[in-house]
């Protein structure tokens, strides 16, 4: 991730027509943005596409951009809502792409990874946004409560509380569907 002052001199150098500093913004957030699209969406080709909206959208918007706030929350925060416009648009839930294939593991294994997969995102899918949001971001992305806190725009503790409940309901689920422990 780029620092708030990195941040601050590539959108102004954007906001002036420097299509490579627009690029550098793109670089640093792509794959973080890709990554949790994915997981919002459940498809491979559906989170590219909210990705290269978001960053269209991004670009439309950046004079709106307050520099006093992170950058990722605001990108994110364009993101989420993309996402949820896509999937209130489709009004389907598609598992993740089951066509990608293990170089390390026979077809029996890859089968059941996929087949695990599939399992989680679905229920993923279950969650309300609250709590696919802060399970996304934490396990899927990496990031801390605080990162999580400043992304989301809300107290560390309600990411905390938040992250409890949504692990719990997520577990819940899981077990339901037989992964887990009982």
């Amino acid at each position: 991730m780029l620092t708030d002052e990195e941040v601050a001199v590539l959108v102004a150098r954007s906001l002036r027509g420097d299509g490579r500093a627009y690029g550098r913004l793109i670089d640093a957030y792509q794959r973080v943005l890709f990554n949790v699209a994915l997981r919002m969406v459940g498809n491979r080709e559906d989170a590219k596409d909210v990705t290269q909206t978001v960053f269209i959208k991004a670009f439309e918007n950046l004079s709106t951009f307050d520099s006093r706030r992170p950058f990722f929350s605001w990108i994110y925060r364009i993101m989420i809502n993309e996402s949820l416009n896509h999937l209130s648009r489709s009004k389907r839930l598609v598992p993740l792409d089951e066509g990608m294939p293990s170089l390390e593991k026979g077809p029996d294994a890859s089968a059941d990874d996929r087949e695990v997969s599939e399992i989680i995102q679905r229920a993923l899918m279950e969650l309300s946004t609250d709590y696919r949001e802060v399970i996304i971001l934490r396990h899927f992305a990496q990031f801390s409560h605080h990162e999580m806190s400043e992304a989301l725009d809300i107290p560390e503790k309600t990411v905390k509380s938040r992250l409890h409940s949504a692990r719990q309901i997520l577990g819940d689920i899981l077990v339901k569907r037989g992964l887990g422990a009982t």
